[in-house]
């Protein structure tokens, strides 16, 4: 299910984006969630807390957080995620570009103009999901995962656990070894241990001993490969800029 976050610390403004949200999802007959946030601090938080979305909606003038300065905070975990900036000026234009904002769109803005401007945004995730998916046999029957929903994969015994951001997790019997071979062909996977290969885009933190993950998830780091896979994921960094 498609997750939207909307911010707007103008409480009738974000009122009129959810009513037009629940519009949109029923014309479209989309299947979606939303969370509205009135703050830029709010929506930090459940982010910190491990909350994530596919698409971001934020206004840029707020106290405290602007829109962009929460947009730079998505963008440090989150390189791909649609941001859509909804805003009455048009000075932080230049800026929304550092933050690879898919849109910038003046207030007011008409229905047909938002509708308008989802339909690009749903078309982009759209696409974004079938370049990027793996097909799996699970337990459970076949199954499709979003590269950019997976967090980790790891082995126990002779299955391999697909640990997705929503907490789920897809077992499967399959060789470890052919599912790395196929997850190094996205380029922002890294193997710390030789039973784990992770998803750098949720790295928090890379100790000597272990990977914190901003899922709030440990994994652990091979002796003596702490120095590689930190060079890894500073080249990983440095492309996504």
């Amino acid at each position: 299910m498609l997750q939207i976050a909307v911010c707007d610390d103008n409480i009738d403004e974000l009122s009129n984006m959810v009513q037009l949200i629940n519009q949109y999802r029923t014309s479209r007959n989309l299947n979606c969630e939303y969370t509205a946030f009135p703050n830029g601090f709010e929506l930090l938080s459940a982010l910190e807390k491990g909350k994530r979305f596919d698409i971001y909606c934020l206004d840029i003038i707020m106290p405290g957080f602007t829109g962009i300065d929460v947009a730079r905070e998505i963008r440090a975990f989150d390189k791909t995620a649609p941001i859509l900036f909804f805003t009455s000026s048009s000075e932080f234009a230049v800026q929304s570009y550092s933050v690879k904002a898919l849109n910038y769109v003046l207030k007011p803005i008409s229905k047909e103009k938002r509708f308008f401007t989802l339909d690009e945004v749903l078309e982009q995730v759209k696409t974004a999901q079938e370049e990027a998916a793996l097909v799996v046999k699970s337990h459970e029957g076949i199954q499709r995962i979003l590269i950019s929903n997976l967090v980790f994969a790891e082995v126990i015994g002779r299955n391999v656990l697909y640990h997705l951001r929503s907490g789920k997790v897809i077992e499967c019997a399959e060789s470890f070894t052919a599912v790395c071979d196929k997850l190094a062909n996205y380029g922002c996977f890294f193997k710390p241990h030789r039973s784990y290969i992770v998803n750098m885009q949720y790295v928090d933190a890379i100790e000597k001993n272990q990977v914190i993950l901003q899922t709030l998830a440990t994994i652990p780091v091979a002796q003596g490969k702490s120095r590689e896979i930190k060079q890894q994921y500073l080249d990983y960094q440095m492309e996504a800029e």
